[in-house]
């Protein structure tokens, strides 16, 4: 771990010499069970980046490619230094594209004007994928399935859905166009753009976040505008009311979505961030908006289903908001997850940098590590709060998140074991240079070295592309005089769903 570099001690070369001539020359398997080290943290850590209005990334539509792609690597590296390993990136905020679509136009908030391609061209999903990936951090695509235009859209193109499919949208009162999730069309259109992005990207996961209807307030506190479709659907013979009529639009579509994503490739995860509450009094002491009856959002049949991955309800609400407490709506949340799905809970982190706000954030990581330690994680709305704030970033770097974890495991994706690597050591100077490869054709995210010094374990995680890490002889104790040798290494892979292979340590003897 990064904690015992300040107590790593060098010897003269000639002594380091022969120490390494006796350790490799010692070095034997062993697979005792009780000289196996700790495993490796497992919590998912995620921050979401919005481009609707230009809220993280890019930071103001038409910046050159050069200017985007410098400012994703700024967010990407802030991330892998504060140890998070997901994003969660916007890249359809309104039937538009953040990629190259033959389906959707570009994105106004990408270039400046909708329809419009970087310039020079490139892909930004193909370039977020690949720099992500190389940091260890998952990509996470968030798309919109409903919003048609935004407010800060700009001027929609021909190739708007807005324009080209005039019958599938409907105007609000505030100046938005919304599909009609209603509309088999809409279901369909919405669907091939998952379809095409899950099979044409590197992905690790798609995510949909709490616009199903829009909320009332972006119509005027009115009803939604779906009346040609609700008549046509009486008329047909419906019998269900028009609330149901709408949760099961929603409900079909969500679980399509489940089904088609793992049609094409099983490992992406599909993860949804609904509004917090499901319903006032659900539970008893919680009060707030009913999403079931205002969005026809039936998010908790969702997670009944397990038709999805990770469900993340946004709980941006404080610990002690009695009537919107964030362990109580955790814990019952929970209480409904029935499928054993990951449930990591949405953070409010952009309330402050102050101490007070510091420690909020603190105390419901903390607070959701012992609520739910199957399947530890978090998603932090949104970037801008650890871009902003100093002392939010050093609260989490020496608390919570101070070590690496890995994303935990999902089971019922695969639940095979990747093959242990190969793994061969050779003395580099002072060092004990650690090699190691693939044994197979596993798709390896990750890897993990674990070391032994003293009686401590430690581990350090490695990126895709690392093949070698160096490790020095001893450490120096705390008491500036003793030293811990190193006893013991194994190397682990990690695969796209998180499974990690077998331990199978190495055995380092001084042979003096």
């Amino acid at each position: 771990m990064d904690e015992n570099s300040s107590h790593f001690c060098f010897i003269k070369p000639i002594i380091i010499a022969l120490v390494f001539a006796l350790l490799i020359a010692n070095v034997v398997l062993a697979q005792t069970p009780n000289d196996k080290p700790f495993r490796v943290m497992q919590e998912f850590r995620a921050a979401w980046i919005a481009s609707v209005a230009n809220i993280n990334w890019p930071s103001k539509p038409g910046l050159t490619t050069a200017e985007q792609q410098k400012e994703a690597i700024v967010l990407l590296d802030l991330l892998q230094r504060l140890n998070f390993n997901a994003a969660i990136l916007q890249i359809r905020p309104q039937a538009d594209a953040l990629y190259k679509s033959d389906l959707e136009p570009w994105s106004y908030f990408l270039t400046g004007k909708q329809g419009k391609a970087p310039e020079p061209y490139y892909d930004p999903l193909e370039f977020w994928v690949e720099a992500a990936h190389d940091r260890g951090i998952e990509l996470h695509v968030w798309l919109n399935p409903y919003r048609a235009h935004h407010l800060s859209g700009g001027e929609e193109s021909e190739a708007s859905v807005v324009k080209a499919k005039p019958e599938l949208v409907v105007k609000l009162k505030d100046g938005q166009y919304w599909m009609d999730p209603s509309l088999k069309a809409v279901q369909d259109q919405s669907a091939a753009v998952v379809k095409d992005i899950v099979k044409r990207y590197d992905i690790d996961g798609v995510h949909f976040d709490d616009y199903f209807y829009p909320y009332d307030s972006y119509n005027g506190g009115k009803d939604f505008p779906d009346s040609l479709s609700w008549n046509a659907y009486v008329k047909d013979g419906g019998k269900l009311s028009r609330g149901d009529w709408r949760r099961d639009a929603v409900n079909t579509f969500i679980e399509r979505i489940y089904k088609e994503i793992k049609s094409e490739k099983k490992h992406v995860k599909f993860g949804l961030s609904p509004f917090g509450i499901w319903r006032p009094g659900y539970p008893e002491s919680i009060e707030g908006m009913d999403q079931y009856e205002k969005l026809y959002a039936d998010a908790k049949l969702w997670l009944n289903k397990g038709w999805i991955d990770y469900f993340t309800p946004q709980l941006y609400w404080k610990v002690n908001d009695i009537p919107h407490s964030f362990p109580v709506l955790t814990g019952w949340w929970q209480s409904e997850n029935k499928k054993g799905r990951h449930l990591w809970p949405g953070m409010n982190i952009g309330l402050g940098g102050d101490d007070k706000n510091v420690d909020e954030v603190v105390n419901q990581i903390m607070i959701t590590r012992g609520m739910l330690p199957e399947s530890k994680g978090a998603v932090h709305w949104s970037i801008a709060g650890i871009v902003t704030h100093e002392k939010l970033r050093k609260g989490l770097l020496d608390g919570p998140y101070k070590q690496q974890a890995i994303v935990p495991a999902s089971p019922w994706l695969n639940n095979k074991k990747p093959a242990e690597p190969i793994v061969t050591v050779a003395p580099k100077g002072n060092m004990l240079n650690v090699n190691w490869l693939k044994r197979d054709n596993t798709d390896v995210f990750r890897w993990v070295v674990y070391f032994k010094f003293g009686n401590k374990w430690s581990y350090k995680i490695m990126n895709r592309k690392d093949t070698n890490l160096d490790l020095l002889p001893f450490t120096t104790a705390t008491n500036g005089k003793d030293k811990n040798f190193l006893s013991d290494f194994a190397v682990t892979a990690i695969d796209r769903t998180g499974n990690e292979s077998e331990i199978v340590i190495q055995k380092v003897g001084l042979g003096l």
